[in-house]
């Protein structure tokens, strides 16, 4: 306390003496004789060596500064004692930096001490000082328009004139405290508060200067402490448990630590440096343990499929592995290693590695999409796992590996291409759990991920409700003319579904005339809409009329359409085959080698091999019979459809690479090269890992149609 009203003090300021009703002339020399004895007791006051002044003692000074700024010329001394107090500040300031330099040899605790009590002189000489000078701020300071008093004696020319100049000497003598505490070693923590709460004051409040003048040398010296801890840990400890438990204590002892002695914003900096430096080395460990376990299963399936005949068994297997590899580290990661991020970190690092990695030619998004179909519509797989079971695997397969994939439409469009063959040919094992793994990867991988699957369940739905009105509308229309045998027609709406080709292939009459009635009947719901007929995707159930027995043949339409064409002929060549269904040379091949050439010669082939030419003759195999009253006739299944998907998901990757540039230049309006591709690949790397090159060629064709131009004085930059 340096003013009060209530103490009398026996230093009494009696060179001057004046009185309310008249005023002696004040020279200056005598006049700041007198203020600076008492701007000198100010400063003892501020040190607590002098008793605090009393109101006449306060009043006395003031009033000598006000006396001599308003006497007549030329005995108005207000331009001398603002020099003199800009020569007081800066003397003070002066004395302040030499007193505490002074101090720096003295242990680190007296140190701080030192660097509080300047900093407590220092306000109240801040409070005091300008307010006994206050007459020249109120007039000669706005009419000479000069820094006011308080600019000169303000926290920011401590900042610049004292503690610049020791700021180094203060950080050191914190930072060599606390490794004496890491040490073992008591140290005084109120000493240390309360001098970084002065660091932070001298920060005019903001934690800027406490930052760059303070937190990062902390921060750096911690990190540097304990790496070598953690080296040393490495080579000590006997095991993982063991090395986390040191960990953690250390991790509590530096949060109690920066709860006590540091400002609040610096516990998650240090605690997360503290992890980083401590956990890093044991996560590196880690990661490579746990890629060297999944690049071997990877090498091991690739192994089994070279050496084994079962379709898909081995990558099946794998899948299976990987999942409870995930299981395994992952409870390792909750338990022993407490869930911490760098472990999360390494384990998901890991993973990408070898989740990425193809298995004899083929690629992770289309192993997981395929093991997905064996699970959904395997009635085996049902008896085996339980459904139970099933939706679990199913779920881990969405939750656990699919994160992993780099390449995650890739794994959508070979999804959607096997869930399309389950929705249509019926091989679904459940609809519920259909549904609710599309649940689980809109979830994943959000909304855009399934659209086009979930609008595909929901055309099956709205098919099964056309085919009711469709019969109703048979039964109601007696006019139309009678089918000759049940029809289904499921409709699909084009943007949802796979791409299939469509021929002008000439079906026979009876199929004519089913095509023209649902025709008829779709037109009366809708004018706006046109039917595409997609006979690749149909099937039928015809009646083979054999000498032993009739048997009931399951067929697509094709090749229904090609066995009917012997209705009326017992024998017919490969052209007039191929004249009488329109069909081009690959398809039709794969229909024939399906019905001569594979488990059910339904025809025979002249001459008896087992390719196909255009020369080749064929008759109906009136011989044929099976102890069973119903069998199916596959397809061969198509070898290109992989190259068509990954075809498909490159064209849909070209569109995904425009519209993030264009987004992102409408966003930013002018960018360079580097900025471009960086926000590019940010923006894709959730859906697919794209290729620069391919984003580079993609800028070139989007300045080539003028959506970006470039700079004409910098060919780096795009507006």
């Amino acid at each position: 306390m340096v003013f009060s009203d209530l103490q009398c003090s026996n230093t009494q300021l009696q060179d001057i003496e004046f009185t309310t009703m008249s005023r002696k002339l004040i020279y200056f020399s005598e006049g700041w004789e007198y203020v600076k004895k008492g701007i000198t007791k100010l400063r003892l006051v501020a040190e607590g060596s002098e008793p605090p002044f009393t109101a006449e003692e306060y009043m006395l000074l003031h009033t000598t500064i006000f006396n001599m700024c308003t006497q007549k010329p030329p005995y108005d001394y207000s331009k001398e004692l603002y020099r003199k107090y800009q020569e007081t500040c800066h003397e003070y300031y002066r004395d302040t930096c030499e007193e505490f330099i002074a101090s720096t040899n003295q242990p680190d605790e007296f140190v701080l001490r030192e660097l509080v009590k300047i900093w407590e002189h220092h306000k109240l000489m801040v409070y005091w000082l300008p307010g006994i000078f206050a007459y020249l701020d109120r007039y000669f300071v706005p009419r000479e328009k000069l820094s006011t008093l308080n600019e000169l004696v303000a926290v920011n020319r401590f900042h610049d004139l004292v503690y610049q100049r020791v700021n180094a000497k203060v950080r050191d003598a914190i930072v060599h405290l606390i490794d004496k505490e890491r040490s073992g070693e008591e140290i005084d923590r109120a000493a240390v508060k309360k001098a970084v709460d002065v660091i932070v004051e001298i920060g005019m409040g903001t934690v800027n200067a406490y930052e760059s003048d303070f937190e990062s040398d902390l921060l750096r010296n911690a990190g540097e402490y304990y790496s070598r801890k953690a080296s040393s840990w490495i080579l000590e400890v006997k095991s993982d448990a063991d090395y986390m438990s040191k960990a953690e204590e250390c991790l509590r002892k530096e949060r109690d630590r920066a709860s006590h002695c540091f400002h609040a914003s610096s516990e998650r900096k240090l605690v997360q440096r503290v992890q980083h430096e401590l956990f890093e080395p044991l996560a590196s460990i880690f990661k490579q343990k746990v890629t060297a376990e999944g690049a071997t299963m990877v090498r091991d399936a690739a192994k089994d499929k070279a050496s084994s005949d079962g379709a898909g068994l081995a990558e099946q297997v794998l899948v299976k592995n990987l999942i409870k590899l995930h299981d395994k580290h992952m409870a390792y990661v909750n338990h022993c290693f407490k869930n911490y991020y760098p472990f999360r970190k390494a384990l998901k690092e890991a993973f990408e590695v070898f989740c990425n990695r193809d298995v004899t030619g083929i690629s992770s998004a289309e192993l997981l999409a395929a093991f997905c179909d064996n699970l959904l519509k395997s009635r085996r797989n049902e008896m085996v796992m339980g459904e139970q079971e099933i939706e679990e695997t199913l779920e881990k397969v969405v939750s656990t590996l699919l994160p992993y994939l780099s390449d995650k439409d890739l794994f959508a469009e070979f999804y959607r291409k096997r869930l399309a063959r389950r929705l249509l040919f019926d091989h679904c094992l459940s609809k519920d759990h259909e549904e609710r793994i599309l649940t689980q990867m809109k979830q994943q991988c959000g909304a855009p991920f399934t659209s086009k699957m979930e609008g595909m369940v929901t055309d099956l739905a709205l098919s099964e409700d056309i085919q009711v009105r469709f019969q109703e509308y048979l039964q109601s229309n007696p006019n139309v003319n009678h089918l000759e045998m049940d029809l289904t027609v499921t409709v699909l709406t084009t943007g949802f579904w796979p791409s299939y080709k469509s021929f002008d292939v000439n079906i026979p009459e009876e199929l004519v005339r089913c095509v023209e009635v649902f025709k008829g009947f779709y037109e009366t719901k809708t004018k706006h809409r046109k039917l595409t007929w997609v006979y690749s995707l149909g099937s039928c159930n015809i009646v083979g009329k054999f000498e032993p027995k009739k048997v009931e043949l399951v067929v697509s339409t094709y090749q229904a359409a090609l066995l009917l064409l012997f209705n009326t002929a017992d024998r017919l060549s490969y052209s007039e085959i191929a004249t009488g269904l329109n069909l081009n040379h690959d398809d039709l091949v794969r229909i024939l080698h399906s019905l001569s050439c594979a488990q059910y010669k339904i025809l025979i082939k002249k001459p008896n091999t087992k390719t196909i030419s255009p020369n080749d003759d064929f008759e109906f195999n009136s011989k044929f019979t099976h102890r069973m009253r119903k069998i199916k006739i596959p397809l061969p299944r198509v070898v290109e459809e992989r190259k068509e998907v990954i075809g498909n998901v490159n064209n849909d990757r070209r569109y995904a690479i425009d519209a993030a540039i264009v987004r992102i230049m409408k966003r930013q309006k002018v960018l360079g090269h580097l900025q471009l591709v960086t926000e590019c690949v940010e923006q894709l790397r959730h859906t697919f890992k794209p290729d620069i090159k391919a984003i580079k060629k993609r800028i070139e064709d989007l300045v080539t149609r003028d959506y970006i131009e470039r700079d004409k004085k910098n060919a780096t930059v795009y507006s």
